[in-house]
């Protein structure tokens, strides 16, 4: 069958307007109407039938449109009260006529709303040419680059070549593409033209690349930030990198070398343009992942105290199979150190010829020596990570045996084993920082007294303890085991001990004490204790192990634990799923060393936190995190399935993990039978009160009758967020990169008043208006600190009310420019910026600096509705930025560079320019020297 015909530049949405399509034309007065539009042949007007109006009236001049907004951004679509029930993607809006009337429609499908938006921008751009688009698209940069891959490769000169050939230079240029496809798209060129022979023409290759190629979305995207152009120049570039992509300290020579480094032409490099083709592999590159570029290194601090860390820790590590029968084996060492992981588990037993040896006591057949083990371990301890590596001994060994360990351990690790005794003088952990390249031994350790060479200790057999509490004649008493000296004397900051109750563990407990903890225990004492589980973990190691229940290996959820602050959650790296997804996503940040600091919430000694806190989390600002799931790039086919072939309906799961507040999830429609390139174009929005420890998962499935199938999934910590338009590299269900498998998004993170969804105006909604909410603060019991922290409630209510009003101003000024909640200022002044501008090329405005704040000064008469813009930007920036400086740094510096790259700020002379930068300077000073000053 022909497959549907492609988007890939401005003569296609011209084409496709023409046809007309049915859209929804929606009213003030909350009605929506069906009507078929269409674009006149000429490009002059824009009809719409059926119509009350004779059809002379129902239509709109091209000439009038002044601007066109993509979503709901309009009075119309903020007071409706059908709103909610409309797609923000499918909606877009035409303003028209001097006051800026707006003509509003909703579309069946986020891409038709797309080619209507940037088919008519590119003809508003073009209003006094407006048949430049009939030369077609045979002089585009694109094409002409093109002609000259097609003629390099057509060494006869013949301007005609084998369909291989074509099929093979293709694939070339696009590595993902699948034979079978390009042959179709050949096959399908070659008979809407009727011809018989199958070489192919130098017109029939662009046309197969193009639309093969060209990703639509991205072709839309491009015309948006290109202003209607179909390549970016290096102005748009860094324009879209500072206010889109979040890229700070951008120059036009780093846009330059971009151009450089991904245009495909010769000519586009020379001249400095991207075009589509190059654009699209810079949005593919490692430069616009959605991984933070910053966290793939050590990036926290690293000077605290080791139980202020998460770390990466794994069970019964000795495994590559479950733990019922899976034998032993080295493997096991070399994959989790590899991966980064700082905690790993040693079970000896004793072994023939007086050499220890480590297995699987269900499955004694095969073992590996302790030797062996220790001297992989010595190898590959610090190739991911430089910092501690804990050795977590479970000790089954005969004492003649404790005493090979020893000395093979000393032989082996040598000065890499951390055995100093504890300063009493200290109260905490030392650092990971001071420990660095040490191998801590984690274990039992006999009384001081160094006349006692050898003594009975708790047996460390987790799985045996476990099975011998739950057997019917268990009466409370714990094995015991032999202990020899020398074994004791290599643990020093990681001594076993077991876990009574919190009140005796904060008397008596000492700093280098660890608890181990099974699953099952630790999530009643989550349940029942979570806020002294927290206070327990800032001071002590716990370290929590999956239930012996778990015979097939599977996973314990870690966010349940990290949530009440365990450092030490032992994973079953051999199975694959979810829970290993989250624990592999979480260590991926801090450079994948293994340690991730834990949020300050759970680290200061003053600080309270319960991890079942409903909603906000008292110290912590909540973000809003709009994720737009806009298209996906070669999906697999799911593993095993074979019910429908080589066809795949794929969709979207967003996941939310975190505290309990956080948890969320959403999906997106399923996309039939398209597995190249399915476009979603959802967009969805989630509340997170604690980001340091929230954790998004991207989950693509296929959607299936019988049973969903996994396709692919990433899973990334919030705080590792890349803003803006960015490519999610999806990992297979082991964990492994699947190459050139993406989803493409959108993200953006906003504060969760400024940020939310716009306030709807209509009389239905204002009996639901959210109250504000207030810092609150906890008493402690203790009467005079108490009464001092009383005086505080007034001023934190005065400075939440200060900020909630300047962001809640910045959002109108968003609502009046006609632009989302996730922009930004600096978003606003370019959208305004054209409207502020004459016709005769010269600014309505200027922008004025008055006590170094950036103020927007009328030169002369202005229209109404600008006047209504600019009474919004003086009341959010002139009297409530002012107050809360903090918040508004950032934004005063973006409304300078805006109207200084648009030519608003009053600069006729070299004097006023350099006053322009003395302000911008100033601004900056104020930020660093006003910190340290009164607020």
């Amino acid at each position: 069958m022909p497959s549907e015909k492609k988007i890939s530049s401005a003569n296609d949405c011209i084409s496709f307007m023409q046809a007309g399509c049915e859209l929804k034309k929606v009213r003030p007065n909350s009605r929506i109407y069906n009507r078929f539009f269409t674009l006149d042949p000429d490009l002059q007007a824009l009809r719409w039938e059926p119509s009350k109006k004779d059809l002379e009236k129902a239509k709109l001049d091209i000439s009038a449109i002044k601007e066109i907004r993509l979503g709901k951004n309009t009075e119309t679509f903020r007071n409706n009260g059908l709103a909610d029930q409309i797609c923000e993607d499918c909606a877009f809006s035409i303003l028209h006529g001097e006051n800026y009337e707006s003509l509003d429609l909703v579309a069946n499908s986020a891409d038709v709303a797309n080619i209507w938006v940037s088919g008519l921008r590119y003809l508003v751009s073009r209003s006094k040419q407006p048949l430049d688009f009939m030369e077609g698209n045979q002089n585009t940069p694109r094409f002409m680059w093109l002609k000259t891959v097609f003629q390099a490769a057509d060494v006869d000169g013949n301007g005609i070549m084998l369909e291989d050939t074509s099929v093979e230079l293709i694939k070339q240029l696009n590595p993902t593409l699948k034979e079978a496809k390009i042959r179709l798209k050949f096959k399908e060129i070659q008979k809407s033209k009727e011809k018989l022979t199958t070489r192919v023409t130098e017109e029939e290759f662009c046309e197969a690349f193009c639309e093969l190629c060209t990703r639509p979305e991205v072709y839309f995207l491009l015309v948006q930030i290109s202003k209607n152009k179909e390549y970016l120049d290096a102005n748009d570039l860094m324009l879209f990198l500072e206010a889109e992509q979040g890229v700070t300290h951008i120059t036009e020579d780093i846009c330059l070398d971009i151009i450089k480094r991904y245009e495909l032409s010769e000519e586009g490099r020379q001249k400095g343009f991207l075009a589509i083709d190059g654009f699209t592999q810079y949005l593919l590159s490692s430069e616009c992942d959605i991984f933070d570029p910053e966290q793939k290194k050590v990036a926290q601090d690293m000077t605290q105290p080791l139980s202020h860390y998460y770390i990466n820790a794994s069970h019964n590590t000795y495994l590559i199979e479950d733990q019922f029968r899976g034998p032993a084996d080295i493997n096991g060492y070399v994959r989790a150190l590899k991966m980064g992981c700082r905690s790993i588990e040693l079970d000896v037993s004793d072994g023939s010829d007086n050499e220890p040896i480590l297995c699987n006591r269900n499955n004694m057949t095969t073992h590996v020596s302790f030797r062996s083990v220790i001297e992989v371990i010595n190898k590959f301890a610090f190739i991911a990570s430089e910092y501690p590596l804990i050795l977590c001994l479970g000790n089954h060994c005969s004492l003649p045996q404790q005493k090979v360990m020893v000395q093979q351990m000393k032989k082996v690790f040598g000065n890499k084993l951390y055995t100093e005794a504890p300063l009493l003088s200290e109260s905490y952990l030392p650092s990971p920082e001071k420990l660095k390249r040490m191998i801590i031994v984690k274990g039992k350790k006999l009384p001081s007294d160094p006349d006692v060479l050898e003594g009975e200790v708790t047996d460390e057999d987790e799985e045996a303890e476990m099975s011998r509490r739950m057997s019917v004649d268990y009466n409370g008493e714990q094995k015991q085991i032999r202990l020899c000296r020398e074994l004791s004397d290599l643990v020093s900051i990681c001594k076993s001990v077991q876990y009574r109750d919190f009140e005796l563990s904060m008397k008596s407990q000492n700093y280098w004490e660890i608890c181990s903890f099974s699953e099952t225990e630790a999530s009643r004492i989550a349940n029942e204790y979570p806020e002294d589980f927290v206070n327990y973990n800032k001071k002590f190691l716990s370290r929590i192990y999956p239930s012996a229940m778990r015979i097939d290996s599977s996973n314990l959820n870690p966010q349940d634990f990290w949530n009440c602050g365990c450092q030490i959650v032992a994973m079953n790296f051999q199975t694959p799923g979810p829970m290993m997804d989250l624990h592999t996503g979480w260590f991926l940040q801090n450079g994948g060393c293994g340690y991730v600091l834990r949020p300050s919430i759970m680290r200061d000694e003053v600080s309270y936190f319960s991890a079942n806190t409903k909603g906000i989390v008292p110290g912590v600002s909540p973000l809003a995190l709009h994720i737009k799931i806009i298209s996906g790039q070669n999906f697999p086919k799911p593993k095993g399935a074979c019910a429908k072939g080589d066809v795949i309906d794929p969709y979207v799961c967003v996941e939310i993990h975190g505290i309990p507040a956080d948890c969320s999830e959403q999906r997106t429609k399923t996309v039939q039978q398209n597995s190249d390139n399915p476009i979603f174009d959802e967009t969805f929005e989630f509340q997170v009160n604690l980001p340091e420890l929230a954790m998004i998962r991207f989950v693509v499935l296929d959607d299936d009758y019988i049973g969903d199938e996994f396709i692919g999934q990433y899973t990334i910590p919030f705080e590792c967020l890349q803003p803006g338009y960015r490519h999610v590299p999806l990992r297979s269900f082991v964990g492994d990169i699947m190459e050139h498998v993406t989803l493409f998004v959108h993200i953006a993170i906003t504060n969760r008043s400024g940020g939310g969804k716009a306030q709807k105006r209509s009389l239905s909604v204002r009996m639901g208006k959210k109250v504000r909410e207030y810092t609150m603060l906890r008493n402690i019991g203790l009467k005079t600190i108490d009464d001092i922290f009383k005086i505080a409630v007034h001023p934190l209510r005065e400075a939440i009310d200060m900020r909630e009003n300047m962001q809640n101003a910045i959002v109108s000024i968003k609502e009046l420019c006609g632009l989302p909640p996730v922009a930004s200022l600096k978003q606003c002044l370019l959208t305004l910026s054209s409207r502020l501008i004459t016709s005769d090329n010269t600014p309505s405005v200027s922008l004025v600096m008055k006590d170094s704040f950036p103020y927007l000064e009328p030169l002369g008469a202005i229209p109404d509705v600008q006047k209504k813009m600019l009474a919004a930007y003086d009341l959010g920036q002139g009297d409530l930025l002012k107050n809360a400086k903090n918040e508004a740094i950032e934004n005063m510096k973006q409304i300078q560079l805006a109207c200084l790259s648009c030519g608003l700020s009053k600069a006729p002379s070299s004097g006023a320019e350099a006053k322009s930068k003395r302000s911008l300077e100033a601004i900056e000073e104020k930020e660093s020297s006003e910190e340290n000053g009164k607020l």
